[in-house]
């Protein structure tokens, strides 16, 4: 029978620390290389074949590029949820030395749990879908500036005007001041409104031409989505590529749980 080392990978953005829990036991520290796909295959041709090794590291900012290259070099790669990784009680230092160990120990023994690890077609989806969020909360705060603005200097809307609309952003862009400064403030923020409005316009046509290119069944999990009352494709689309594959949840209870959509219970004694 083949014998496996576990290679525990602790990363960062320009460095990774790596340690491997021998078959036998023995749990030893490797050092620390570049974070770069060439460091990363000189380390692992020192240590055996990709039929003899299993490498794991903790899910992070650095996304799941590594996942990527591992896999692409044949080399088995999971990638750890850092919430569910066990830690002992007391235990106060923190290296990236003792992390990696931890990770390669842990990943021997079998108590780490993987996370699901997209594929980059669906990361990409994932990425325009994030960029569309971050400018939809920009507009709101370019619209709070404004408003807020206009609030101060005692400005009110006519009566039976609906904030935000072209009715709206024409009497705004009316609006005349004393000052020449109170002038060029006004007109940088009416600016920055349309800007953020073009902006949310841009990127939600381009997750329209996004989805159009997605696998048959991401469109038709997308699709179907859109039966639920309240979801149109915006919305079904966020929801598709924030959860991934979701035939990955055996039950309703499970895919609320992962949303963070049930109820939690924190007992003690006769308190609840």
């Amino acid at each position: 029978m083949k014998k496996v080392r576990f290679v525990g990978l602790d990363v960062h953005a320009q460095t990774i620390a790596a340690a491997v829990a021998e078959p036998n036991g023995e749990v030893r520290h490797l050092g620390t290389i570049a974070n770069r796909v060439e460091s990363v295959r000189k380390l692992l041709k020192k240590l055996g074949t990709p039929g003899q090794l299993k490498v794991c590291y903790e899910a992070g900012p650095t996304g799941y590029v590594l996942y990527w290259q591992l896999t692409q070099l044949g080399v088995p790669c999971e990638v750890i949820a850092p919430t569910l990784m066990p830690r002992k009680a007391g235990d106060r230092v923190k290296t990236d030395r003792r992390d990696a160990e931890r990770l390669a120990r842990s990943y021997r023994a079998g108590d780490l749990t993987a996370v699901w690890v997209p594929d980059r077609a669906h990361e990409a989806l994932r990425d325009l879908v994030r960029a569309r969020e971050a400018a939809k909360k920009d507009q709101l705060r370019a619209r709070h500036r404004l408003s807020k603005f206009l609030l101060r200097q005692g400005r009110r809307a006519p009566e039976g005007t609906t904030a935000w609309t072209g009715k709206y952003l024409k009497w705004a862009q009316e609006q005349r001041f004393e000052h020449a400064a109170q002038e060029a403030t006004i007109n940088d923020y009416l600016h920055e409104v349309e800007h953020m409005r073009e902006r949310v316009a841009r990127l939600e046509q381009a997750i329209t031409e996004a989805v159009k290119l997605a696998s048959p069944a991401l469109q038709q999990v997308i699709h179907d989505l859109q039966a639920l009352r309240g979801i149109a494709d915006i919305s079904a689309v966020t929801i598709a590529a924030e959860l991934g594959q979701v035939s990955r949840f055996g039950s309703a209870r499970q895919l609320m749980g992962y949303c963070g959509a049930v109820p939690s219970e924190d007992s003690s004694g006769k308190r609840t």
